[in-house]
C-alpha cells in the first residue's frame, strides 16, 4: 500500500487525517434522541429544544439564580469521613475520593476561563447573594457526587446554611438532587432527616422563607425530609419526585402506574408541588416568590459581610439563553 501514501497529495492526506475532538462535543437529548451541540446547551442552561431539562453543576446553579452571577462562597464544616469503617466492594474514603476527583475535574473546566474554584467537599455546595435583589443563601445538591446522598457532611451543610440565612435574616433556598440516604453511614445518615426539619423550624420561627427547588431526581431520604419542608416548593419539568421510584413500586403492587406518575407535572397536579417552571424563567419565579415572602421592610442589606465573586465568564453581561421558553 505504500504506493498509494506516495500518489496522495499532502493537502489530501491533510483532510483524510483522523482529527482529535472532545469526547463531550455531542449530548445525546433523552426527549427526542437529537445530537445537540454542548455550546449550544451551555447558551440555553441545558435545556435542550424538545424542553428535556438536562443535569447541571453547582456552579451553573449559582449562574442561574444570583444576580449579575455574583456570590460569596460559604465555607462547610468538615465532618468524620469513615466513622463505620464501611466497605463493600471498595472502602469507603476510596469512593469519596474518587467522586471529589470527578467534581473537582469538572469544576476546573468550568474555570478554565476565569473564576474562583468551588468549595466543594461533598454532595453540598452552598453560597451568598442576592436573587432579584433579595438577599440570599442557596444551598445545591450535587447528583455528580455519589448521587447527591444525604450523609453527615451533606447534613452538616444544610444546617450551617440555615444558620447563615438565620444571622443574616436572609431567604433560604436549597436546590434538592438525590439519589436518598447515603448506604454507607448507615444510621448516622438517616439522623441528618431530623436534624435538617430542626434547622427548617428554627428558620419559620424567625419568620424567613425557605424555598426548595426540585430538580431530577429528588428521591429517598431527602424527599422524606427537608425537599418536602419548604414553604414553597418550585419544580424543574420532568423532575422525577419520589420515595421509592416507580420501577420498585411496580414490582411491589404488581400493577402498572399511570403515566407521569412521580414526574413534577403530576405531583403539582395533585398539590404537592406548587409550580413547575422551566429552567429558563428559574430566576425570574424565585426572585418574584421571595419578594412576597420576604418584604422590604425586613431584609438587612449587610453590605460589610458580602464579598461576591464575579463571574466566571461574562463579566460585563450576563449571557442570553437562546430559545424561548415555553
Amino acid at each position: 500500500m505504500n504506493w498509494i501514501n506516495k500518489v496522495t497529495p499532502p493537502g489530501l492526506k491533510t483532510m483524510m487525517s483522523k482529527k482529535d475532538t472532545p469526547d463531550d462535543l455531542w449530548v445525546k437529548c433523552p426527549a427526542s434522541g437529537e445530537l445537540i451541540y454542548r455550546s449550544d446547551l451551555e447558551q440555553s442552561w441545558y435545556v435542550t429544544p424538545a424542553g428535556a431539562h438536562l443535569r447541571i453543576s453547582p456552579r451553573m446553579r449559582f449562574r442561574i439564580l444570583f444576580d449579575d452571577e455574583r456570590w460569596e462562597p460559604i465555607s462547610l464544616p468538615p465532618v468524620p469521613l469513615d466513622p463505620l469503617k464501611f466497605k463493600d466492594d471498595k472502602p469507603y474514603p476510596a469512593r469519596l475520593k474518587a467522586a471529589k476527583s470527578k467534581v473537582q475535574n469538572r469544576d476546573l473546566k468550568e474555570t478554565e476561563e476565569g473564576g474562583a474554584p468551588l468549595l466543594q467537599e461533598d454532595c453540598m455546595v452552598a453560597a451568598y447573594g442576592k436573587i432579584g435583589g433579595v438577599p440570599a443563601v442557596v444551598l445545591v445538591q450535587d447528583f455528580d457526587f455519589m448521587g447527591g446522598s444525604l450523609g453527615m457532611a451533606a447534613g452538616e451543610a444544610f444546617i450551617t446554611a440555615a444558620q447563615l440565612a438565620l444571622a443574616r435574616k436572609s431567604a433560604f433556598v436549597v436546590c434538592t438532587a438525590s439519589g436518598g440516604a447515603r448506604m454507607q453511614e448507615g444510621t448516622l445518615s438517616l439522623m441528618q432527616m431530623p436534624r435538617t426539619t430542626l434547622a427548617i423550624n428554627d428558620l419559620a420561627d424567625a419568620k424567613l422563607p425557605y424555598v426548595v427547588i426540585l430538580t431530577d431526581p429528588t428521591s429517598g431520604g431527602v424527599s422524606a425530609s427537608y425537599a418536602m419542608l419548604g414553604d414553597v416548593h418550585i419544580a424543574e419539568p420532568g423532575a422525577m419526585i419520589a420515595f421509592s421510584g416507580p420501577r420498585v413500586i411496580e414490582q411491589t403492587i404488581r400493577e402498572s402506574l399511570p403515566k407521569g406518575f412521580q414526574r413534577s407535572e403530576f405531583l403539582r397536579e395533585k398539590g404537592q408541588v406548587d409550580i413547575v417552571v422551566d429552567r429558563r424563567k428559574l430566576k425570574a419565579t424565585v426572585a418574584r416568590v421571595l419578594g412576597h415572602l420576604l418584604p422590604m421592610s425586613r431584609r438587612r442589606d449587610d453590605r460589610s459581610a458580602l464579598q461576591l465573586t464575579p463571574p466566571r465568564t461574562h463579566a460585563e453581561k450576563p449571557p442570553e439563553a437562546k430559545g424561548k421558553a415555553d
